[in-house]
């Protein structure tokens, strides 16, 4: 059933746009502050407005006025009327979907629930910083545009956010990237010789790994303890001494897939083991910004690694198409690193720019949003799974945007295969294994609407049933949990 708008929710949220000075007419200003709030989220998609005939008292306006904006809105895609349902909210169809051919699994239907993904919507204000930073573009318009360090603007806002989590950062140490993926990229480029050993965690990021192989380092799992306590700290020493490695890759905000936050007294002890070993982390924050328990988060781990490389990006926590990060470096590595900069490309689109930093400056009004979005995501999730699959085991993560599911026995490949009967896009757990195995684990994002989220569990249930039957027929590279040649991108 739709989620009714009541009339006076409405006209508070249009009220700013009705009462700023305008020569436009009345109805195109109220269409306009419609159609805004709806691509901004804050009028849901699947929302039920108020009728023709109840939202023109609060507004003050006539119904005339309103019933031409509605008609706009019909027009321009924004709105669905069906007798007996009324004007419910919809976003207009984009040419060719919303999800990338490269990352959209094959054979799904329009409807079918993609649980490959870990990015949400974008949250209310994105169209009105776009609005803003494109006011701002005139200034950068008569010079070349190549920024391949970033403009200066968002370098410093970067830095000044680090400062103020107690990693002393200067606007020199910041270099933007297209995004934290491109990021690690450019870290292990610039400190990989050719088949250099890397230690990574498992599990981790598949697409992380798929990356430092592609720069030609030599993978060296680390198992993390993502049942009870997390990090082995003292295994993390004895891996760092025996395996040689000159780097480690280290998620320890949230980390992804498990969602684990790295304590502090961790932090200090694992820092110390790396200047112990002369190994340079590059550290992944993409997902820092994301507690949902209230609690605070811990110092940044390169505070305790002075040599330590920390990749960031406004790309999760904001919206994936902003395609924005950043790499914060030691000074004694900066030339190494501006130098691998420059050979992925001349810099990020300078508009984009210029909306990540509107949108950092603002994350104090926006970052609520996107957790209470998320908080209530991870519990329709839970609940789901409470009911339908109580044998599954999960510990609750206190961030991040993903649960990490234990099974009751391996069979995460052949889960992923029976979803696909039932409209599910899955990733099996063997995706986010750095040195194989974890074919009893998979990873649920809680980052879709309501609806979807909904059906999440009762679709599973129906394709671990098939699993449990024995029903499901695997590929030959699927089977035992194995990973084809090619590591699929997962977002």
């Amino acid at each position: 059933m739709p989620r009714v708008l009541t009339a006076r929710t409405v006209a508070d949220l249009v009220a700013p746009a009705l009462t700023a000075e305008s020569s436009d007419p009345t109805y195109g200003r109220l269409t306009e502050a419609l159609r805004h709030l709806i691509a901004d989220g804050r009028l849901p998609e699947g929302s039920r407005l108020p009728s023709e005939r109840d939202l023109p008292g609060p507004l003050g306006l006539s119904r005339t006025t309103v019933t031409r904006a509605y008609t706009e809105l019909r027009a321009q895609g924004y709105l669905r009327t069906r007798r007996g349902s009324g004007s419910v909210v919809q976003v207009p169809d984009v040419p060719g979907g919303r999800i990338d051919h490269l990352l959209t699994p094959s054979a799904l239907s329009d409807g079918a629930i993609d649980l490959t993904c870990t990015a949400a919507g974008a949250p209310g204000g994105t169209s009105e910083a776009y609005e803003q930073a494109l006011e701002e573009l005139a200034a950068y318009l008569p010079g070349t545009g190549y920024y391949p360090g970033g403009v200066p603007v968002l370098r410093e806002v970067v830095a000044a956010r680090y400062s103020a989590r107690g990693l002393a950062t200067t606007p020199d140490q910041v270099i933007v990237a297209p995004g934290a993926l491109a990021g690690v990229a450019i870290a292990a480029r610039g400190l990989l010789p050719q088949r250099e050993r890397v230690l990574v965690e498992t599990p981790t990021y598949p697409n992380a790994i798929a990356t430092l192989e592609g720069a030609g380092a030599r993978i060296v799992a680390h198992p993390i303890d993502h049942e009870r306590d997390d990090w082995d700290v003292g295994g993390l020493g004895r891996a760092l001494r025996q395996s040689g490695a000159r780097v480690a890759y280290l998620i320890p905000d949230f980390h992804n897939p498990t969602g684990a936050l790295m304590p502090s007294h961790q932090r200090a002890e694992v820092g110390r083991m790396l200047r112990a070993a002369s190994v340079v982390p590059i550290i992944d924050e993409s997902i820092v910004d994301l507690p949902l328990d209230g609690q605070p988060v811990p110092e940044p781990l390169g505070r305790h690694v002075p040599d330590a490389i920390t990749v960031g990006s406004v790309s999760k926590w904001l919206w994936g198409g902003l395609r924005v990060g950043w790499l914060r470096v030691p000074r004694g590595r900066a030339e190494d690193m501006a130098a691998s900069r420059l050979k992925l490309d001349l810099g990020v689109p300078v508009l984009e720019q210029l909306v990540a930093a509107r949108m950092l400056q603002a994350s104090d009004e926006i970052l609520p949003q996107q957790h209470a979005r998320l908080l209530e995501g991870r519990e329709i999730l839970l609940a789901g799974l409470r009911e339908y699959l109580p044998e599954w085991r999960v510990r609750v993560p206190k961030g991040g945007m993903a649960l990490w599911c234990a099974l009751p026995h391996s069979g995460s490949t052949a889960l992923a295969t029976a979803a696909r009967a039932y409209d599910v896009a899955l990733a099996s757990g063997p995706n986010f294994a750095a040195g194989g195995g974890l074919d009893g684990w998979v990873r649920l994002p809680y980052v879709l609407g309501r609806d979807q989220l909904e059906q999440v569990a009762p679709r599973l249930a129906q394709a671990w049933a098939d699993v449990q039957a024995g029903h499901v027929t695997l590929a030959r590279e699927e089977r035992g949990g194995r990973q084809s040649v090619a590591r699929r991108i997962i977002a």
